[in-house]
């Protein structure tokens, strides 16, 4: 009997999720209410932030962390093309540029260096991305010429960077709860901030930019006054949604820890294996692995490879097609060859499945066809 395909990744659910939701559409409140407070609490507790604003995607965080530190019309953000499409879109909206610039080879992170000689005058934000799982080099990137800095940490939730947690490594911090990611709410984000004037503005943006309290109103009238003095976006996350990143949350350490004892034997079992490269893991950075990337050695080897992985029931998966190579950003100047780095790394790359519900037999399954790949195509 053939076995079914593997993805390269799945949520992880159960009964107490279940639950979790299900007292919530049996309760009084199916949008903002209770279960958002208690979400929010359970991020500042995990993360170590002081603020937390959950929001209804991990691309509603960027665009909500963007507006929330000042970014808006001619001003830029750098940030790497080796990311899903959004980080650098949703700068867009703010009448905002882009500029890319190359990635660290080891990481697929953004390169302090090109990163900084990528800025101009214009350059509001800084934007590393913690590719993989594996944070940024943030002491490296603060505040570069005076720019400030928005982590797209989409990835890395539960990461640790020299002993500090993503969260607050940066003046903004905007993840995602995507199912395949570390923990999810189906869809959801959060802007994680140490700053209590960006957390303000945040929450005021994911809600219309309404303002209620009366010491800050321009106007006044009775109980049901209010004032929109910002034009925000209905970016909220609802109760249904944050009751199940409140039950998820409990069993983050045992989904990093599974994730990590994958990516470990993974690398073990390639470490010697002609054709690939293993993900490098820089001293000092305890990553949150929510992809595994495996990096054939030569580039023209890759399609065929993917295709033969595919054919196995194995469900690899690219990240990324670089940024700057989408028609969005080729139709504003950019191409191939803006950043070769970033271009080699993600002609190269394969994203194995790694999550948490995988078994021993899975993990041992993809080993053994990687293994199959390499001695036939590589």
């Amino acid at each position: 009997m053939t076995e079914p395909p593997l993805p390269y990744g799945k949520q992880s659910i159960d009964e107490d999720d279940v639950e979790a939701v299900a007292r919530v559409l049996r309760g009084d409140w199916l949008t903002t209410g209770p279960a958002v407070e208690a979400f929010e609490t359970a991020l500042r507790e995990r993360s170590g932030a002081r603020h937390a604003v959950a929001v209804s995607s991990g691309t509603a965080a960027l665009h909500t962390a963007y507006w929330a530190t000042g970014l808006g019309k001619g001003d830029e953000i750098v940030t790497s093309p080796l990311t899903f499409v959004a980080t650098a879109s949703a700068a867009l909206h703010l009448g905002a540029s882009v500029r890319f610039a190359d990635v660290d080879p080891r990481t697929g992170n953004l390169d302090p260096a090109a990163a900084e000689a990528a800025m101009s005058k214009a350059t509001k934000l800084i934007v590393p991305v913690d590719y993989a799982g594996h944070p940024a080099d943030y002491d490296a990137l603060e505040r570069r010429g005076g720019a400030r800095i928005v982590a797209d940490a989409a990835h890395s939730f539960g990461a640790t960077y020299r002993g500090r947690r993503v969260g607050t490594l940066a003046d903004a911090t905007a993840t995602s709860f995507h199912p395949v990611k570390p923990l999810t709410t189906a869809e959801g984000g959060a802007i994680l901030t140490d700053d209590a004037e960006v957390a303000d503005r945040a929450s005021r943006f994911r809600n219309h930019g309404i303002v209620r309290e009366p010491g800050r109103l321009r106007g006044s009238g009775g109980p049901w006054y209010h004032e929109v003095q910002h034009a925000g976006l209905n970016y909220r996350l609802p109760d249904v949604l944050c009751a199940l990143g409140v039950s998820q949350m409990r069993k983050l350490d045992a989904f990093l820890a599974r994730r990590r004892d994958i990516a470990a034997r993974y690398t073990e079992a390639f470490r010697e294996t002609a054709g690939v490269e293993t993900p490098t893991v820089l001293e000092g950075v305890v990553p949150g692995w929510h992809l595994y990337v495996l990096r054939v050695v030569e580039a023209s080897r890759r399609e065929p490879a993917f295709a033969f992985l595919r054919g196995e029931g194995i469900g690899v998966q690219l990240h990324y097609i670089p940024a700057h190579f989408h028609p969005l950003f080729r139709d504003l100047g950019c191409g191939p060859g803006l950043c070769p780095v970033a271009e080699d790394f993600s002609s190269r790359a394969i994203s194995l499945p790694i999550f948490p519900a995988m078994s021993d037999s899975d993990v041992e399954r993809v080993i053994d066809a990687v293994h199959r790949v390499a001695r036939k195509l590589l």
